[in-house]
Order: structure tokens, then sequence, then C-alpha cells
């Protein structure tokens, strides 16, 4: 009896379950169709009610303008990030075929209400990028008649009668369909290419079957004919995952009441064999949209009445469930440049016996659905060597990931700093944590698979045909471009013309349609005299160029990825189309249709205008001010030279008319003419009569120089908006015959592309409010000695475009204390301060927790024993030679070497300017946890080096030193699974190692242990910021000392250091381990203690690293027991994960400096003294870094032979020694500050914020990280403002000797 009720419970908690996942989901509320108005209410409140996981938006409009709505739900909302596949449903595209826009609002809400319940929902939504749009056809749905199960009612088609599943583009003919009459084609046709679905299923109705690509065949024969796409064999797997899932479909016989005997074997069929469908969706998903689609057909009826819809739900939803996993099988990984480690977008992933291919998008991420089977991938991309992995196996379930890296196969110099010929490596590496993906690798050299040889660069495609345009011919060039490249191009008109004709500007970017904070916005216009038409053709010729090559070519991919390119081909289209071929200097067609002059015809500084304003000026002026625009050129004829602002002078005499920005409009005009070789040598037009004589220096004038033009447009634009423009005209003749066109591109093709690249010249960063963080619009930005400011953009980010040089830049907006800093503009490239923001958004806990999501890692947790860690460590110097250095730093008394592995971006290099954190385990042989989360830890680090933006800024910004075991020895004498036994904690010696380490030879008997000496070495050779140590047998951190009864220097600062370990730990801030083996039950205080009242000792590592290394270091304990199962590996690394990355962001913390004496030359080796105990050195360059806990220090310099000096730390801090005992000398805005502050020494008064010190001098140059708004108590108003570079706060060109009343002031006061 007792046996017969325990199984009658269990049947009865399965009826409990099924239901849940059935019918239990059921409502009354879901017993009817949902018209256009309460679908979209419902979907509405849906995103409401979920907005952690659901996003609701449109792709488009129908055509009675109804919006075709789309909800996407994953984990982590925002923009688009990499290492999620991309998976849509689509519904209703036949407005008739119903139950699939009933089902698919069921799923969304059975995704939403299951998250974080149902183990099922929650895998897929964390891992998974899931597109529903409910109807694709909402138009059609509203003519339909429930009950219709034939489509007789009508509501098929959309409201223009155009089946929309017969009008897309097709590989065996033309489906012409106009864009008005199918507006649901067109955003659908954008929204596939744009978005690089990986897999997707049509839901339409009228048969229950699955039905897989080709749909149609090259002879269209209607019925029987099997049209085999390259991946047929995968389609019918991904077409049996559905039918067999459903218990309808997976029968084969549907029983439809039109065709009682149709059958399918196994629920599945070729399209084109069941009958011939041209123009279908599901081909040009495959086709064009590097998507894998199947359409699913779900019931007999098309419109059953909504009574059916239960039954409908339960037959399908474990199908569509099944069916959105297999978005997860295959091959998947990241393509990536060795030379720069940038990804790689466009690369082609190529299967080999497979003859389609699928692409990498924007972050150089690619998914290629595969069956079990061992393949040959290659990834290729034009401009790089191909790479090829042999052998690559795939196992059933979660995809193998293969990354690849690709060298280029020459120099090209542009974008990022590039290299000659390398080493080219694939390498393919391990998924997320516990997803029992298979892993392979593979080291291959430079050229085609097999042959080891290199192959000839690729040269970038050129413009296909030189003619001229004519206006419709031109609109339909641009349309032509706007469909062929929807993912990086946005066409849009600005205005129109007097006799009506668009403006029309063709945007480029790799995000069409959005500005991208912090990524400047370039604009070219053209043919602003109707006929000067030069301009015109070539800015044509330039949108086909970087279209055409984006992806291959990597200059045009550089500029696209990183720059918002606007090109208006023709400003004057009226002027145009009365202009003749063969006009050399006339005037015909030269004015707009109401014969004013365009170019005279804007306000103007110096006269007044009194001709009308024309539409095409007013046009032009609006779009202007309503984009951030930054440089900009005005392409003419009639001359060949560059012509920059000022055009006219306030006595409309021809003389030179210099703007306040004078050098930087001749530097971005010199970077124009150089690039053309008739331009630069300034004779243009020595073969045409009217200008024989001309000439121009280096091939660029000042206008007014030249002869004045008031009203001009580039002097408009420099004085009103934030934009830069000069004028450029492109050759004698206005108007040349279309067969001179081809020699007019090939001398301005270079000239284009360089002035494109001047935009990223000179200073760009952020102004935000210190309180919330938001950026401050219309913020005022002068540079001292220019009297010309620009201000910030509608998210606070500005770029202000300076020649090479030091600068002292001013912020200022109403409501707010101005702001000052330096910047050091380099030659090449744009100066960007923004570390400290990163900083301190890293010390959120939301964004160091929305970091680790988007990061892979291992999937492989064991044990290493020593010969496998070695091995392990010279894996990740082989497969990422670029950031890792393996270090051995000497060997254990059995002769194994103990090992260091540096991780930085150069890591070859000393940067003493950038902070330097110690990661060490396996002191103890016995707790191998450690270090086996220090090589988990390293993996991460390696494997999203390049992929994710935020590990890749720690790398490049820290060095990173790694010691994994320390004792060896020990280590392999210790046992799995013993949790309390001292076998292995002492090195082969007997020696504990953490009592070996004495830094006075007084309180040494004998000499250190090899291992200890190694170690000791490593951490005397001082410039180390933070250690972290990693131990076990318990779970708290402790910070020094362990020695008794010694009073801690700076011990707020340690104890604050491991408290915030312990605080990104998720249980050991509490404080109760429950470590039954060693009674730690708790009473720990957020788990942190002082070394020495756990376990008192003298000779520790943490102490000697304190004493002699001048360094902080904590000890993590990081488990109750010392040599867990390796199966728990798994859950400490991830407990631990978020803690260590805090580490990362905490060595750039604290005080950092330089000390120099009075002539500017560094001081090595001066000790720096902070609140009259801790001590640190300065280092190569005289800089120093301590970390230090917030609040107010007290900082002193000590050097000898030189005056010592006393500060208050601020949060970067510049020390001048004088040896005459003299003041020594800051910059007089740093004196005025430190007098009003009322100090008693030269300092930046200021208490020290936590996580706002810059560390990497060259990546803070520009933008003011803080402005505080008026009426705030706070003491460190000054130190709000961002640090300037290295160079430009300790470069002489910022001391000021001269004696003033601020000097006077403080000399009084010494």
């Amino acid at each position: 009896p007792t046996v017969r009720g325990r199984g009658a419970t269990w049947v009865c908690l399965g009826v409990m379950l099924l239901s849940r996942t059935g019918t239990g989901f059921w409502s009354g509320n879901k017993r009817k169709y949902y018209n256009f108005v309460e679908l979209t209410r419902r979907l509405k409140s849906l995103a409401r009610s979920y907005p952690h996981i659901a996003d609701l938006s449109s792709v488009g409009r129908s055509v009675e303008g109804r919006e075709l709505w789309v909800m996407r739900i994953t984990k982590d909302l925002r923009a688009e990030a990499p290492g999620k596949p991309k998976f849509k449903y689509v519904g209703n595209m036949h407005g008739d075929e119903t139950v699939s826009r009933q089902v698919l609002v069921y799923l969304i809400e059975y995704l939403l209400s299951r998250y974080g319940d149902d183990r099922r929902v929650t895998d897929l939504v964390n891992n998974t990028d899931i597109y529903i749009m409910p109807s694709m056809n909402p138009d059609g749905f509203e003519r339909s008649v429930e009950g219709d199960c034939n489509g007789n009612a009508g509501g098929r088609n959309n409201a223009k009668d155009i089946d929309l599943n017969r009008s897309f583009p097709d590989q065996f003919g033309t489906e012409d369909v106009n864009e008005d009459d199918a507006p649901e084609l067109t955003a659908m046709m954008k929204w596939i290419v744009e978005n690089k679905f990986v897999l997707s299923g049509n839901l339409h109705g009228g048969t229950v079957v699955a039905s897989y690509p080709f749909d149609d065949s090259a002879s269209h024969v209607r019925y029987g004919f099997y049209s085999l796409s390259p991946d047929d064999a995968l389609f019918r797997y991904l077409a049996r995952v559905y039918a067999e899932n459903n218990p309808v479909m997976s029968t084969g016989e549907p029983k439809c009441e039109g065709d009682p005997g149709e059958t399918f074997k196994d629920g599945i069929t070729n399209g084109a064999s069941w009958y011939d469908v041209p123009g279908g969706m599901q081909d040009f998903n495959y086709l064009q949209g590097n998507c894998m689609e199947i359409t699913m057909e779900l019931s007999c009826c098309k419109y059953p009445p909504a009574t059916q819809l239960h039954v409908e739900w339960n037959n399908n939803l474990q199908s569509l469930l099944a069916y959105m996993e297999k978005v997860h099988i295959g091959v998947r990984g990241f393509v990536k440049e060795a030379l720069t480690g940038t990804p790689v977008s466009g690369a082609d992933i190529m299967v080999a016996g497979i003859n389609h291919n699928v692409s990498t998008g924007r972050f150089g991420d690619y998914y290629r659905l595969l069956l079990p089977g061992v393949y040959n991938v290659t990834a290729t991309v034009p401009g790089c060597a191909p790479m090829t992995e042999v052998g690559v196996q795939v196992m059933a379930g979660k995809a193998t990931e293969l990354n690849f890296t690709l060298t280029p196969l020459r120099d090209v110099g542009v974008g990022p700093s590039t290299a000659p010929y390398t080493t080219l490596s694939a390498t393919t590496g391990p998924t997320s944590a516990g997803s029992g993906s298979s892993t392979d690798s593979a080291v291959l050299g430079p050229g085609l698979p097999g042959t080891g040889t290199l192959v000839p660069e690729p040269q970038p495609l050129q413009p296909e045909e030189f003619r001229h345009h004519h206006y419709s011919d031109m609109e339909l060039f641009l349309q032509r471009f706007s469909m062929l490249y929807p993912s990086i191009t946005r066409l849009y008109s600005i205005g129109k013309s007097v006799q009506d004709r668009q403006l029309w500007v063709m945007e480029i970017s790799d995000n069409p349609g959005e500005h991208e904070e912090g990524e400047p916005e370039f604009k070219y216009i053209g043919n602003m005299h109707g006929n000067e038409v030069v301009g015109r053709e070539l800015l044509l010729n330039l949108i086909e160029y970087l279209c055409r090559n984006y992806g291959s070519d990597p200059e045009a991919t550089y500029l696209i990825n990183t720059t918002r390119i606007h090109i208006m081909p023709s400003m004057n289209p009226d002027g145009y189309e009365v202009s003749l071929e063969g006009d050399v200097s006339g005037y015909q067609g030269r004015n707009n249709s109401n014969n004013f002059d365009l170019n005279r015809n804007f306000p103007d500084q110096f006269k007044t205008i009194g001709e009308p304003r024309q539409p095409e000026t007013i046009a032009v002026m609006n779009w202007a001010r309503n984009y951030p625009f930054v440089l900009s050129a005005n392409l003419h004829g009639g001359s060949l030279v560059v012509n920059y602002p000022f055009d006219d002078d306030p006595d409309g005499v021809t003389r030179y008319s210099a703007s306040p920005d004078d050098a930087v409009f001749k530097m971005v005009s010199s970077a124009y003419a150089k690039e053309n070789p008739l331009m630069s040598k300034g004779h243009p037009c020595v073969d045409v009569k009217e200008y024989p004589d001309e000439y121009f220096q280096d091939g660029v004038t000042n206008g007014a120089n030249w002869y004045n033009v008031p009203g001009g447009m580039q002097d408009w634009n420099y004085m009103n908006t934030n934009c830069f423009e000069v004028t450029i005209e492109l050759g004698c003749v206005k108007y040349p015959h279309a067969e001179e066109l081809p020699q007019y591109w090939e001398q301005n093709r270079r000239s284009l592309l360089q002035f494109i690249h001047q935009v990223h010249r000179g200073a760009k960063g952020m102004v935000t409010d210190s309180k919330d963080g938001t950026g401050i619009p219309n913020a005022t930005i002068t540079v001292d000695k220019i009297h010309h400011s620009i201000t910030t953009n509608k998210a606070g980010d500005y770029w202000r475009l300076l020649v090479p040089g030091p600068y002292h830049l001013t912020a200022s907006a109403e409501g707010y204390t101005s702001v000052d800093t330096y910047v050091t503009v380099p030659q090449e490239g744009v100066e960007q301060e923004d570390l400290q923001s990163f900083i301190k958004q890293l010390s959120t806990s939301p964004d160091l927790d929305r970091l680790i999501p988007d990061t892979t890692t291992s999937s492989s947790f064991r044990y290493h024993g020593y010969k496998e860690m070695s091995e392990f460590l010279r894996g990740l110097k082989l497969n990422f030679p670029k950031i890792t250095a393996l270090r051995r730093l000497g060997q254990s008394v059995e002769f194994r070497a103990i090992w260091a592995l540096e991780i930085s971006n150069k890591p070859e290099e000393p940067e003493p300017n950038e902070p330097k954190i110690r990661f060490v385990a396996g002191i103890h042989g016995n707790a191998p946890v450690g270090t086996e989360l220090l090589l988990e830890f390293a993996t991460y680090l390696c494997i999203n080096y390049g992929k994710n933006a935020a590990i890749t800024r720690l790398i490049n910004e820290t060095r990173i030193v790694i010691l994994p075991s320390i004792n060896p020895d020990g280590r392999e004498r210790a046992r799995e699974r013993d949790c309390t036994s001292t076998e292995g904690m002492a090195n082969a010696a007997g020696k504990d190692l953490d009592t070996d380490f004495f830094g006075n030879v007084s309180q040494r008997a004998t000499e250190p242990q090899l291992e200890t000496r190694a170690v000791m070495d490593l951490i005397q050779e001082k410039g180390f910021t933070l250690s972290v140590a990693l131990d076990g047998g318990s779970v708290l951190v402790t910070y020094p000392y362990d020695k008794p009864v010694q009073p801690v220097e700076n011990e707020s600062t340690l104890r604050y250091l491991a408290t915030v370990y312990a605080n990104n730990h998720p249980t050991m801030y509490l404080g109760d381990a429950g470590c039954r083996n060693n009674s730690q039950m708790g009473n720990i205080p957020e788990g942190v203690l002082r070394a020495a009242e756990m376990h008192s000792h003298m000779g520790s590592m943490k102490d000697f690293s304190v004493d002699f290394g001048h360094c902080p270091e904590i000890t993590v304990y990081t488990s109750c027991c010392l040599f867990p199962s390796s199966d728990q590996l798994p859950s400490l690394w991830a407990q631990n994960r978020k803690s260590l990355l805090s580490m990362l962001v905490e060595a750039h913390k604290g005080v950092r400096g330089v000390v120099r004496d009075k002539t500017g030359k560094p001081i090595a080796g001066a000790m720096i003294v902070l609140n009259g105990g801790v001590r640190v050195f300065t280092v190569e360059g005289g800089y120093f870094h301590v970390l230090l806990a917030p609040g107010v220090h007290k900082i002193e310099a000590i050097a000898e032979g030189y005056q010592q000096q006393r500060q208050e730390a601020a949060r970067f801090v510049t020390i001048e020694f004088d040896m005459d005992n003299s003041i020594f000398g800051l910059p007089r805005e740093l004196v005025v500050a430190a007098a009003a502050a009322a100090m008693t020494a030269l300092a930046i008064t200021a208490c020290i914020i936590w996580c706002v010190c810059s560390a990497k001098s060259n990546r803070e140059k520009d933008g003011f990280h803080r402005l505080r708004q008026h009426g705030d108590d706070y003491d460190d108003e000054i130190h709000l403002t961002s640090v300037g570079s290295k160079k430009s706060l300790l470069s002489h060109e910022f001391q000021d000797e001269s004696e003033s009343d601020e000097d006077t002031l403080y000399a009084n006061k010494l």
C-alpha cells in the first residue's frame, strides 16, 4: 500500500507538471483572437511587465500604417552584444492564416511568465536573442473572417493585394514589386539583412507540415521537383525537429478536408517538391540573410474558431521550444584581425563540401549551424590570408567554438596600427562554463590552406561605371545602393529644391540612423553650383566605393565603423538639369531655379545678405543644426585648390582673413591637397586661358586671400555650428565630358578618403553630471588662446579638431561649475579621456554584473598537475602571443619551474605609468583551488581580449602578473577530496613557505627556500600596486599583518580592499561560511579579518609584500575544503570570477603621480610617504601609484639631495623638487587652486574619490569627466576635473615661472 501510494502521488505530480506546460498555461482571456488594437495593447503591457527581458519595437509599417511589432526577449537588453545567436519567429504573413498570430502571442507570454521558474525557458532566454513577430500582415488580418478555413473571404494578401510570400527577390527570377505596394516587404528585407539571424521559423496555415528550402527551382515545375539546397540535410533535420514534437504533424497525415489523402513523410517536405513558390521568404533568408529558415504550416483550417486555439497551442508548444533550441548547434566563434585584435566583420565562414557560406557580424561573431560530424572550416576576408581548421569535431548539442585570427597580407597603413606579415593563427576555445561543448585548436601559417604561400593582396573595388547622372538617374543610383547595402546605409532627404526635387543624403555607417556616442559625424556636399558637376559624380563614386569595399578593404571598413558619414551628391539639382556638358567656365545652371547663388545666400558675419533665403539654403542650415557634424567639405569646380575660412573680410578687400582655427583649417586642407598629385603642385589651370597665372602654394588658400565671398556656406558652418568646413575646387573645367570622369576619380580618390580621416584629429570626450553621470548637452568647450568654442551634443559627447600640441581646455554649462583640463594632441589620431568613467562604471555592481554574462570562459574544469599546468601556460603564450609573456622566476626544491604569466597589451615592454597587479596561488600545495581559479582567470582574460570591450580595456590599461603555483612540489603530493589533510602543505623540504618570507637577515635562521627566493625577488622588483593571494580551508579574506602585535599602517585601505573582494562574492560577505572543519561558523563581520586574528605567525608572504615590496596584499580563502572534488570547480569559479575582476578595477584607484625636479627631469627612487607611515617608491619615469581608502591623506616626497615636499593627496599629483629651497613650480592653475583651499604647501586639495584615478597616460588626454552643480557643498570641487595627459601635466610647457599675485600670496604662506 505504501508503494502504491507513492506511485499514485508521483503520477499525480506528473499530471500537474504536464498541466503547467500545456493546458495549465491556458486561461479564459486566451479564447479569442486579438485585433490590431488589442494585439498592440497586449504586447505593450507585456513589455511593461517584463522590462528586464522584453523590449517591444516596430520594424516598419503596413500599407495602412499598422506597426509591424516585434518582441525581443533576452537577458540583458542592451542594443546588441556578441555571444548570443539571434532567432526569430514570424507569423501571420498571410493575413487569413491566423493561428500563428495567436500562438506567437502565447509563446511570448509563456517565455516571459516562465522565465526564472522554468529551467528550459530560462536557459533559452539567457543564451538566445529571441525576436517574435506575431503579425507580418496586420492589414490582411483585419479583413479576414473567423471560421474561414479555405481563405475564401480574402485577407491573404496585404492591403495592395500583394502576396507577401511571392514577392521577395528570388534566385531563379525577378520579383518586381513597387515599394509603396509592399512596405511590409521592404521592412522585412531590411530587418533580415541587418540583423544576421541564425535560425528562423515562418508560421503559416492551411495544412500541417514543415517545409524547407528551396521553395522553387530554375525550371519552376509546378509540383514534384525536389529543389536541393546545399544544406539540405540540415534543413531536413530542423524540419523534423519541429514536426516530431507536434502530435499531428509527426504523423505525416494532416487529413485536411480539402485534401484528406495528402501525406508528408515524417511530417516534412521540400518546398518546391510540394509546389513551386517563387519569391518566398525562407529562400531569401537563406540566400541573403545568413539565416536558416523553414516554413511551418500549423493547422488545416486557416482561420479556425477561437475555441480551437487551445488545441493549436498545445499541439505546437513543444515544437516551438525544441526548434528554438537548435540555434545553438554547429560551430560558432569569432574572427579577429591579428595585428590589432579588432573584430573582423563580413568575413566568410566556409565549410568544405557545403556550397553555402555565412559571414561574421559587426563584432566578428558567427554562427554556422551544422549536423554532428567532422568538418574543415575556413575563414576568409579580402585583404587577409585565409585560415582553414581541419577536422573540426561537431557534437550533438551545444556548438563547438572555433575562433579565427586573420593576418593582413601587408601593412595598409590605415585605421589602427598595423604591421607587416606575421604569423597567422586560428584558435578554438571553449564556450561558457558547463556548456559541454567540444573544443579544438590549431596554429597555422599564412597563405592559402595547405600551401604556406602568400596570396597577392586584393585591391579595393573601384566604381564600375563613370557617367553623368541626371536627377532621376542619380535618385535611382542612391535607392539601389541603399537597398543593396541596408546594413550600412540610410537614404534620407533634408528637404526639396525650388522645383520640388529631393535633396538626397546617403548616410554610410555601421549603425545607420543612429548617433553613436563618441563617434564623429562627417559630411560631403556636392554640386552647390549646378554647373560644377565633378563633385556630384565623385560623391556617387565614393558611395559606391565605400559600400562595395566595406568588410573587405581595411580602410573603407575602418572609416565606416568609426565615422558616421553623410554624403549629399547634389545641393542644387535644379541648376544641374539646365547645365551643359562641356562647359568650362560658364554660368548656365550655376544658380538655383530662382537664380540665386546658393554660396552667397547664407548669413554672413561681416555683411548683411539681403537676398531671400532659398529653400536649398534653409534645408542645409537646418540639417547642419540637427546633426553634430565635426568636419565637412563643399565640392566645387572651376579651379584646383582647397579653400578654407574665412571667405570674406570685414572691409570686403582681398587679403588674408584668418579664423581662430586657421592652423586646423590649414592642416585639414593640406591633408586633401597633398593626396591629389595635380592640386598639390599649386598651378591648377595652366591650360585654361581664363586663369593661366593662378598659383596656390601646396594647393591650399585662404578664401578671402583668393577673393571675397560674402554669404558663403563654409564660414556659416564654422560660425554657427560645431562643424569645420572647407571648399574644394576639383578642376578647372566645370562640366567636363563623361569620358574624363575616370581621371577625376583617380586624382581625388585618396584625397576624399584622407579628408574623412581628418575628422578623427584633435580631442574628444564626454561632459557629464557628477551626481548622476548623465551627459550634459550644450555644454561649452573652449580652448585657451583659440577664440572659438564648440558645444556638446545631446548625449554630452564632443569633438574638437586641433592640430598636434598641448592645450588647456575648459568646460562650462549653465548651472554647473566650470572645469579645466589639459590635453596633448598627438601627431596622429584623437585624444580621448574616458578611463576614469570606465573604472567608475565598472565599480558599480550592476555594471560588473553585466560584464560577466557577456564573456565566455572554459567549459572544462579539472585539476592540472605540474606538467599539465606548464603546458597550459605555454598554450596561452602560444595562442595569445601579443598579450602574454611567460617567465620562469626560479625553481622548486625538486626542480619544478615557478612560472609567472604576464597579461598586458605590451607584455614585453615596461610601462611604469600603468598599475601592476599580482595574483598568486599555491603557496600551500594541499590547497590547489586557487591555482585552478587563476588558470581559468588567465584563460578568461585572454579569450575575451578583443571580444569584450571592458576586458580588452582592462588588459590594455593594466599589467597583470599571475603566479598560479608557488609550491608545485607540495601540489604533486596532495590528494583530491581531502579537505583537512596537511599532506602537500609544505614544500619538498618540509617548509611551510608562508613562514619563510623574512626581509631582515637578523630574523632569518637559514637561507630562504628556493621557491621563497623566487617570489621575494619578484615582489622586490617593486612597481606592484596590489597583490591578491588565493588559499583554501575557509571562506573569507584576510589583510596584513600575519605577525602578532604589529600596528597596521594604512589599515583602512587594506581592510577596504579585502571588503571589496568579499562584497563581490555571493556568500563571503555574509561572514558565515559554515566551515565545520575549521570552526568558521560565523561572527566574521563582512567576511573580512585581520590575518593575525585568524592565524598569527611570522614570515608570511603578505607581510613581506607590504614591508619590503611596498605593495598591499590580501589573502582570499576560497573554499572550506582544502582540496575539493573537481566537480566543485565550476561553482567556485562562478563565485570568485566577479571578485577577481573587481581587483583589476581596484588597481586603477587611489593616487598616482610623478616626481620630478625643477627642470622637469623625473626622479626614480624617491620615497612617497603617506599619512606619515605608508611608503612607496617612484619607479622609472618618476611614477608612483598607491591605493588609499576614501578620505583625506597627507603625502610627502623625499629624495636625496632635494628639499622635502608635502601635499595633501589628489587623484593625480605632480611633485616637483627644488634644490635651492625656493617654491617648486606648479602650473599657475594648480597654485591658484591650492591657495584657494588655504593649504600650507603647494598642493591640489581634495578628498580621494575612490575609482576615478586615471592610469594609462595616453588615454587620459581630453574630455571633462565631471562637472559639479552650483550649490553642492563639497570640498573637492577642483578634482572633479578630468586629469590631462601625462605630458600636459608634466612637461615644461605648462610651467609658469613668472611672478604673480598668486605666487606672492603663496610664498608668504610658506
